[in-house]
């Protein structure tokens, strides 16, 4: 659910999210090449957290966690309640439901579970973009410092 500036939001619904990684290279010299099985097992990897789960962005202002045990959690929304399966749920540390936080979020995320394979000199920048739909998202781009 997406939550509005003057504290509406977006009905409980579903999205599915289209993610895409674009890595700016120094060369396409063969001694320079890199290696895509890493970053396809990455984007699997976010992928695979947030798949067919609710997402919470927890920074947000009118997001007020309730209570929370082993098996739910009781949360306010823009002072709606609601109480979910905590196993269908996944709490994220971005202040909104919106595919610009979301492409933030994953591009660290990548870039984190990366590490040493983005070899600054060969790799310049990833650039993770999340869609709504085809055409439709934002795009966070990180850029690798020279060492």
């Amino acid at each position: 659910m997406t939550v509005f500036p003057d504290g509406t939001k977006e009905r409980l619904h579903g999205h599915n999210y289209y993610l895409s990684v674009t890595v700016e290279l120094h060369s396409i010299a063969f001694a320079e090449m890199v290696d895509f099985s890493p970053i396809k097992a990455a984007i699997a990897t976010v992928c695979q957290e947030w798949k067919e789960h609710t997402l919470l962005a927890t920074l947000n202002p009118y997001y007020e966690l309730i209570s929370e045990s082993d098996t739910e959690i009781e949360f306010l929304l823009c002072k709606s309640r609601y109480v979910l399966p905590k196993e269908d749920v996944v709490l994220l540390p971005i202040d909104n439901l919106a595919v610009e936080p979301l492409s933030e979020l994953a591009c660290k995320k990548i870039v984190h579970e990366l590490g040493d394979v983005l070899v600054p000199g060969v790799v310049e920048s990833i650039e993770v973009t999340v869609e709504e739909n085809p055409g439709q998202g934002a795009s966070t781009r990180h850029q690798i410092e020279r060492v």
